[in-house]
């Protein structure tokens, strides 16, 4: 077991008993944050040279990262989906940053603990970055902006006059931002501070642009990052099977034989996701440059099922879940009842029509048998 795999088992009991208490409209996990950087967690994802654990997209180091994500989210799926987005990010910046970005980025990580992510998401009042004598004024907004108000190095891509797509690197404690913390109102995931942010009126120097144009979309990097917050939604199907286990223990029941039954189909589906977990690491290791112009749709067919996959492990494990603890262990502060909430949140992410017609017309399209169409991986 690695070390970064480690020090997450060793913090994730305290996460998880954390999680009740940030459960809350406008609520940040403040604490676990504290704790995954005392642990070295913000630093796992940078270059070994950097000081981190070197899983940041390097070769055979995909599966530990997943396993890292995974356990996480088994803790607490918030706290899962803020630290993803982190783990997104500094791979980005090492991938497309310069020297110079990349260094800045390390010493905010190790030096002040910072915390970074990566706000896509938008609706129709999406961020414009406009070219202003050497400088950039972005104006518009960004949704889904997880971890706001605690994240302090967030990527932010916007669009550019000529349709191009930047991204950039926005300091938070030097610019003035709007946030609205009102937009967030959800079933679950409340601690990860998913909220509006306006970004209406900031300027940035070139420095903060991160890459060229369009990189943000590069495949198969775009569509296999899916195979990230899969892991972490797996962790919260584990956390969902812990519980059950817990609960039977609880009432003795664990000799009933339709409680065993429903166990068994639960572990089955989980172990499939941990399986599927495992190839899609195999894909992302034979592709460790994001620059090269390998055809990425085998990489992208493969990190579609995972995500479909995984999903649909998640949807049966909270079924046999519910029916085994039935309305008592729906009641809060029970964590079964948390973590369903957040995981049917959780799941909710964008394109699953696009994610499910691209696996077919891969695997509809292509000349080869079924049993060798992802044989390199």
């Amino acid at each position: 077991m690695s070390d970064a795999i480690e020090a997450a088992r060793s913090i994730s009991d305290a996460i998880a008993a954390l999680a009740p208490d940030s459960d809350q409209p406008g609520s940040f996990p403040v604490e676990a944050f504290r704790r995954i950087r005392e642990a070295g967690l913000l630093a796992a994802p940078l270059a070994a040279e950097l000081g981190g654990a070197g899983l940041n997209g390097a070769p055979e180091t995909a599966h530990e990262l997943l396993l890292l994500l995974k356990e996480i989210g088994r803790a607490d799926l918030s706290v899962g989906r803020v630290y993803e987005g982190h783990v997104n990010a500094l791979q980005l910046i090492q991938t497309f940053g310069t020297d110079e970005q990349i260094e800045q980025a390390a010493c905010d990580v190790t030096e002040f603990g910072r915390l970074f992510g990566v706000w896509n998401t938008e609706a129709r009042d999406g961020v414009r970055i406009t070219p202003n004598g050497g400088r950039y004024q972005l104006d518009g907004a960004k949704t889904f902006a997880s971890g706001a108000g605690q994240v302090q190095r967030p990527i932010v891509p916007g669009a550019l006059p000529d349709g191009g797509w930047q991204m950039t690197i926005v300091p938070m404690d030097a610019v003035e931002t709007v946030i609205d913390p009102d937009w967030w109102r959800p079933i679950g995931m409340r601690a990860s501070a998913s909220f509006r942010i306006d970004f209406t009126g900031v300027e940035i120097g070139p420095e903060a642009l991160l890459g060229e144009p369009g990189d943000y979309h590069r495949q198969p990097w775009f569509s296999a990052g899916a195979i990230r917050f899969a892991a972490v939604q797996l962790g919260g199907a584990e956390a969902l099977l812990d519980a059950l286990r817990d609960y039977l223990r609880d009432l003795d029941r664990t000799g009933d034989p339709f409680q065993r039954a429903r166990a068994a189909q639960a572990a089955i589906a989980v172990e499939s996701g941990n399986h599927w977990l495992s190839g899609a690491a195999r894909w992302v290791d034979l592709s460790p440059d994001r620059k090269r112009n390998d055809d990425p749709s085998p990489a992208i067919a493969y990190a579609n099922m995972t995500r479909l996959a995984i999903e649909q492990v998640c949807q049966t494990v909270m079924r046999l879940v519910e029916e085994s603890v039935g309305a008592r262990g729906l009641l809060q502060p029970h964590p079964v009842e948390r973590i369903v909430r957040d995981l049917t949140l959780y799941l909710r992410q964008p394109a699953p029509d696009a994610a499910l017609t691209s696996a077919g017309a891969f695997t509809l399209e292509s000349d080869q048998r079924p049993s060798e169409l992802w044989r390199n991986g």
